[in-house]
Parts: structure tokens; C-alpha cells; sequence
């Protein structure tokens, strides 16, 4: 936190506009400093008052006693920029800049006016959150430099969850959602534009502190990776885990995105690589950003996701087992022992295979949780519970149930969500500290979450601790070149990727003696590095099956390179390869995240299927493998009706191989296109049969 600490914890903060009115903006920081029990000194500045809110008003900023460390910039317009250079000249360490009508509504003089901010303020060192902000709050500190509504009726009730956003309102209603389950929040800070201090960037500072144990953001841009890297790591290093919401999933939501900050979006699914690279779990919506927050903070380790539920009602049971399904999360097999301990205890109209059906026997015996608890506490498939109690009235002693539940909880130390729909029933486990939802498949939605993504840190964190440091960045040149096929196909070769066996020819004779090297039938393809798509040109023909047609077909290609005006390069003859799959690897370097390496289904479709999964590199052969796991081809790859599985092995080897080339940055790669790539059966490999490779 020290490097941006006078954000998070001013020792005093001035603010220029403002107001006596608490319900202005000039007013609400004032209000809340004073309400949240803000320690430091408070300056208003204000030409017009003498006093603002019981505290002693000043008509300039050179006025006051002394340099704050934190301004709050609370005027309009014009008027902010020249509050901000005023700040930098008198030794102002944070200026929080409300003001809008800057870059969010005008990409070209918004933006200039910014930059004049910025600029001012980096030449003295001073830094700048906004502009378009509504502002920075830390309850733990009472430091609310923040013109939110949501505060009005708050009380000082700090938890253990950060929000950070760039847009203010999503700043604060994951706020009013986690009140609502009575969930404290100690940070929440809306940083807007971003002009300076990136929402990154204070959400690094932000995952220092010690109180924090789950950070959230919203994203509507992503400029830069450096700080979301930073944040990463910093979070692993805490085990903290991170929550994102990155709007502009859409054309819609990007171009709607671009006119609220004045940023561009990224691509969205290269988004999502990144977030999974670094173990942040993407929400694809606010209840999802909110919804398993109590887990979250409850300090379960998991170890698995086998779910046991057990409920009084079937229907529960059914749709606890198909919402489990969907998310894939695995119901526990009870053991032999369990199953016969339980059918000892349960009338014999009870279910006792898992899902665990209760039925009406919770009526007449209120003290069934505690006996059948404690059985279920001992099998070891269990990870994690789901408790489901949707009716229950007299007769019923929810009282009892909940306390057994909450025991129970306590023993095994596994997750254990409850699903009760009546509000009675569900105060009552709430109360115990259960954890509630409505229902079942809200329940399993939040567990599936929590378990997936605990699973995932702990993946990013092996990786982190075995895969070798990534190259640093470099600027490519600005002259981008492709290489022709065969320069391509060599370059892979000698990074021990499998290519077709192939020559490149330079005359007639060399073609047909080629052909007579290689054996027929061979593929003949023209080679230019000025022609990509060789097919649409007729330099691609298959099944060449006399050295004579080879060296017909080379004086053809040769004519139709020369008569489009293209280097002429030579012609490969190249073995006719087998395989069972056309898949594709491909690469290039984003503009924000860098390397992406893409891998799926290949073929002349592959721009029509977009059977594609990503990864970022470095990344291991299990990455590749549960990456080609979520392609929609792969059970086809796994072996179907009889046919024996392809050599995933093979695969992932080479994608690896592609990440590791993509990070030589001696290699100086843009981007490659290699498809199809053949793959076999298993144990028989996989080879790359065209390639289109650019480097810059």
C-alpha cells in the first residue's frame, strides 16, 4: 500500500467545492469524513464560507495551514483542470478529480485535457484518480473521499471485501447487494477515466492490505496488462482470490463501454484466457460477481467438488443432482460403510444413495440431522455439503435442524451451503452461520463457483512456481514480413514441432526428382512470401502421382506466381500426410496481453466453426489438454463409437512448443497459421501440413 497509500490512508484531506449541503457534491465527502470517523486533518475550501459543516473553511488552497496529502477536486469543468495544476504546485500527493466531461465524451479534447492534467501532476509527483470519478473509499481508515448515495444510510461496519471499479455506480451497488446479506465491505473505489491511476493499479495497493479477503472489480477496459499481472500475483502470493467483471462481452456492450470511459474494449475471449491465466475468476454478470461472496470469506480449504445434498423433499434432491451436473460438479459415491450406517438410521422409504432424501421422517424424528450427520462427516468422497430444507412448519424443529447443521459444518470443515426458500426457516440456519440461498440451484451456482475457482488459484500457483520466468515485452518492428511456406515450415522444424515431409524446388528437375525422393502420391504447392491463401490461386494441387505431372504442374504454378506479380520462391513437393482430425494451432501478439496461442478444430471452416480454445504462454501440456477438453469436437478426439482416442499427447506437445516459440522474442514472431495439422490416432502424432508464419 505505500506507494499510493496517501489514496487509501491520507493523514488529511482538503476539498476544493465544498458545500455545506451534504446532499451536493461538494458536500458528501465532508459529511462522510466527519460520519466515518476519519482521523486526519479535514480542510473545506471554499471562497464563499466561512465555515462548512462545523469545520473551518478556507478560500484557497494556498490558504490552509498546510500541503494535504489528498485533495478532492469537487467543480466542474474547466475549473477542475486548473484546481489539479494548483494542487501540483503546492505538494498535493493525491488529487481525486469528480469533475466530468472529459475523455468519456470526447475522445480528442477530453482526452487533451486529461493529459494536461496528468501531466501537470507528474512533474511535482503528484497522482491523479479520475477524472470522472466518484471517488475513493476505505472504511477501514474512514478515509471516504466519495460522493456516493449508497453511504448515506450506511454505518461504519467495514467487512473484508474490496470493490474497485472504473465505473462509479458499479462501484457501489455490489455494495448495496452484500449489505443485503449482511456483508461489510472495507474498500470500494470508482476510479473512472483512469487518466492516472488505474483501477489495476489501486487494486495492487488495495490486495496489500492484511483485512482484505476477497477483492472484486469491475472492468470495462483493459489499456494495459501490467498492473492486472502485478495484482495477480501479489493476490496468489496472499491467497486472494479476485473476482472480475468485464462488461463488453457484446459489439453493443464494446461500443457502449467506449462511450461511458472513452477506452477501447479487448478482444473478449483472449479476456477471458487472460483472467484464467492468472487465476481471476470471470463473473459473467453482477449476481455472479456477488452471489458467493460469503463463501468466500468463511476460510474453507477445499480439496475436491464431489457434493453430497441431502433434503426432506425428492424434487430437491433431482434438481440439487441435475443443477450439479450442469456446472459439472460430480455427486459423491458414499461408501459401502456409509450407505449401511445411514439404512440403519432411516426408515426404509428414505433415499440413501446420494442425493439423500429425508423425506416426511424429519417430522416425526427432529433429531435426524444429528444422527445421520455425523455418518455422512466420515466418508471421505464427500468435499463439500448442500443442505435442502423448502418446507417446514409446526412439528418441524428447524431450531434443532439448523444447530446440527452448523455443527456439522464446524466437524468436517468442508463447504456446506443450505438451500431454504421460507424466510422463517432460512433466518433460522442464517443465524446458526449457515450460509442461505432461495434455492437449490442457486446454492450449487455460488458452491461451483467457489470450489472451481479455489481449484484454479491452486493451478495458477503451481504453474507460477515451476514454469520459467516469461520474456520480458518488446516492441516489434513496424515493418511486418511474411514468410514464405517453406522458410515457415523450417522454422518449426528446428523448434522440433513435426512438419510434412517436404523439398522446396527451384527448377523442373529438382520437382521431379523430389517427386522420385519422396514417393507418390505428393501434394504440389506453389511458395511465395507474397501469396497467403495458395489455394484460391490454384498453387495447391493434390494426388500428384508421376514425376511428370509433378513437373507440369511446377512450370504451371510458376506462371500464375509471376503472372500476379508475386516473388517467385520455388514449389514444395511434399508427402501426402494421413491423419484422422484437421485441427488448427494459431498465434499472434495482442496489443495489450501479448502472446496467444489458439488450438482447435481446423479445416477450411475454422473461421465459420470457431471451434477455439486460447492460452496464454507460458503454459504446461495439462493447460493444453484442459483447454482442448473444453472444445465442442472433444469427445471426438477422445474416441467415439469404437474409434480409438487421437494423440492428444502429440497435440499439446506442439501447442506447448508454439507458446515457448511465441515468447522467444529472438524469433520475433507476429503471428502464425498453422492449419491444418493432421493428428492421428494415439502414439501416432500429429504434423503440420501448411504453415503461414509473419514476424516483425
Amino acid at each position: 500500500m505505500s506507494r499510493l497509500r496517501a489514496a487509501l490512508d491520507p493523514k488529511s484531506v482538503a476539498i476544493i467545492g465544498a458545500s455545506e449541503n451534504p446532499n451536493k457534491v461538494g458536500g458528501r465527502p465532508v459529511h462522510y469524513l466527519d460520519k466515518f470517523g476519519f482521523k486526519g486533518r479535514i480542510f473545506p475550501i471554499n471562497p464563499s464560507r466561512p465555515e462548512v459543516q462545523g469545520y473551518k473553511c478556507y478560500p484557497r488552497l494556498a490558504d490552509l495551514p498546510e500541503a494535504p496529502e489528498m485533495v478532492i477536486v469537487a467543480v466542474a469543468g474547466d475549473n477542475a483542470i486548473g484546481a489539479v495544476e494548483d494542487c501540483a504546485a503546492h505538494g498535493v500527493k493525491i488529487a481525486v478529480v469528480m469533475a466530468s466531461g472529459f475523455g468519456e465524451v470526447d475522445a480528442v479534447a477530453g482526452k487533451a485535457k486529461e493529459r494536461r492534467m496528468v501531466e501537470a501532476a507528474h512533474k511535482t509527483g503528484m497522482r491523479i484518480v479520475g477524472p470522472n470519478s466518484q471517488g475513493l473509499a476505505n472504511f477501514g481508515t474512514g478515509a471516504i473521499a466519495s460522493f456516493s448515495t449508497m453511504f448515506m444510510d450506511m454505518d461504519r461496519a467495514e467487512g473484508h471485501v474490496a470493490m474497485l471499479s472504473q465505473s462509479g455506480a458499479l462501484s457501489t451497488v455490489p455494495v448495496g447487494f452484500l449489505r443485503q446479506r449482511g456483508i461489510g465491505t472495507r474498500h470500494t473505489h470508482a476510479t473512472g477515466n483512469d487518466a492516472d491511476i488505474t483501477v489495476g493499479e489501486l487494486a495492487v495497493a488495495v490486495a496489500e492490505d492484511p483485512e482484505v479477503k476477497l477483492l472484486l472489480l469491475y472492468l470495462e477496459s483493459i489499456p494495459e496488462k501490467k498492473y492486472l499481472e502485478e495484482l495477480a500475483a501479489v493476490a496468489l502470493d496472499r491467497d486472494l482470490p479476485i473476482i472480475a467483471l468485464k462488461s463488453g462481452r457484446s459489439e453493443a456492450g464494446r461500443q457502449a463501454a467506449q462511450s461511458h470511459t472513452g477506452a477501447l474494449a479487448n478482444e473478449d475471449r483472449v479476456v477471458d484466457a487472460f483472467f484464467e491465466h492468472h487465476g481471476i475468476w470471470r463473473a459473467p454478470d453482477m449476481r455472479g460477481l456477488v452471489e458467493a461472496t460469503e463463501l468466500y470469506l468463511k476460510g474453507w480449504k477445499p480439496k475436491g467438488r464431489r457434493l453430497v445434498a441431502i433434503s426432506n423433499s425428492g424434487a430437491v434432491c433431482v434438481m440439487t443432482a441435475d443443477a450439479a451436473t450442469a456446472v459439472g460438479m460430480p455427486m459423491a459415491k458414499l461408501a459401502e460403510a456409509t450407505d449401511k450406517k445411514l439404512k440403519g438410521i432411516l426408515p426404509s422409504f428414505a433415499t440413501t444413495t446420494n442425493p439423500i432424501d429425508l423425506t416426511a421422517a424429519l417430522l416425526s424424528n427432529s433429531r435426524l440431522f444429528d444422527d445421520i450427520l455425523p455418518v455422512i462427516a466420515e466418508d471421505p468422497a464427500a468435499d463439500a455439503f448442500l443442505i435442502g430444507v423448502p418446507v417446514a412448519g409446526p412439528g418441524y424443529d428447524v431450531e434443532a435442524f439448523a444447530r446440527d447443521t452448523a455443527a456439522f459444518g464446524k466437524q468436517t470443515g468442508k463447504p456446506l451451503v443450505v438451500a431454504a426458500t421460507q424466510r422463517s426457516v432460512a433466518d433460522q440456519f442464517s443465524a446458526e452461520g449457515c450460509t442461505v440461498f432461495p434455492t437449490e440451484t442457486e446454492a450449487v451456482t455460488a458452491l461451483h463457483q467457489f470450489l472451481a475457482h479455489r481449484e484454479l488459484m491452486a493451478r495458477t500457483l503451481a504453474r507460477k512456481a515451476t514454469r520459467a520466468k516469461a520474456a520480458p515485452s518488446e516492441t516489434m518492428s513496424a515493418a511486418i514480413t511474411m514468410l514464405n511456406e517453406a522458410d515457415s515450415l523450417a522454422l518449426l522444424a528446428a523448434r522440433g514441432i513435426p512438419v510434412v515431409p517436404h523439398r522446396l524446388c527451384r527448377s523442373r528437375a529438382e520437382a521431379e526428382a523430389a517427386f522420385e525422393s519422396i514417393g507418390g502420391p505428393v501434394v504440389v504447392k506453389g511458395c511465395s512470401a507474397d501469396i497467403a491463401h495458395k489455394s484460391e490461386l490454384g498453387l495447391v494441387k493434390l494426388g500428384v502421382r508421376s514425376r511428370e505431372e509433378a513437373g507440369e504442374i511446377y512450370a504451371q504454378m510458376e506462371a500464375i506466381i509471376r503472372k500476379h506479380g508475386a516473388r517467385f520462391d520455388g514449389v514444395i513437393i511434399a508427402a501426402m500426410a494421413g491423419g484422422r482430425r484437421e485441427v488448427m494451432i494459431g498465434a499472434h501478439r495482442d496489443s495489450v496481453f501479448g502472446p496467444v496461442v489458439a488450438v482447435g478444430d481446423g479445416g477450411k471452416y475454422v473461421e465459420i466453426f470457431r471451434d477455439t480454445a486460447l492460452l496464454l504462454p507460458p503454459f504446461s501440456k495439462d493447460d493444453a489438454r484442459a483447454a482442448l477438453d473444453k472444445l465442442r469436437i472433444a469427445p471426438l478426439l477422445a474416441g467415439v463409437r469404437g474409434e480409438p482416442p487421437m494423440d492428444l499427447d502429440a497435440l499439446c506437445e506442439a501447442v506447448v512448443k508454439i507458446g515457448e516459440l511465441m515468447l522467444d522474442l529472438a524469433a520475433k514472431l507476429v503471428s502464425l497459421d498453422l492449419n491444418p495439422v493432421l493428428l492421428d490416432s494415439a502414439g501416432k502424432g500429429c504434423v503440420v501440413v501448411d504453415a503461414v508464419v509473419f514476424q516483425g
